[in-house]
């Protein structure tokens, strides 16, 4: 059950904006270690504790995971990104970055579309 108290619509518009800033690239620190989606960012609510705080069922993101898959031990990076079912996973094994980026830009951007959409039909229906 989701207990993380911030909105879903902000946190999806801050990781798209991370993302296109480049939030993902390699650090010219430590090139070597590889940014994971979503853990990497202040979208998880486990950011920046050594260890996890948080269980990840508490995350606004485990509602986009299919059920068989909020055992994971990272759930989110098995979120059905586009109509081929690729997941964040999947798309590491590919180690395409690129079409990683790509990919999640869009799952969220219609995510994004569909939060604003849902929400501009409630208050519409309030006023």
């Amino acid at each position: 059950m989701t207990k993380d108290d911030r909105d879903l619509l902000e946190l999806l518009k801050e990781e798209l904006l991370f993302l296109e800033q480049g939030g993902y690239g390699r650090s010219v620190r430590t090139p070597s270690i590889a940014k994971s989606p979503f853990q990497d960012s202040l979208t998880c609510i486990n950011y920046g504790y050594p260890y996890r705080a948080h269980p990840c069922n508490e995350c606004h993101l485990t509602d986009f995971v299919e059920a068989k898959h909020r055992t994971e031990q990272i759930p989110c990076h098995f979120i059905p990104l586009n109509e081929a079912g690729e997941t964040i996973d999947d798309l590491e094994a590919q180690e395409n970055q690129t079409k990683l980026e790509s990919t999640l830009k869009e799952w969220m951007r219609a995510r994004i579309k569909e939060l604003e959409k849902s929400r501009a039909s409630t208050q519409s229906q309030n006023n």
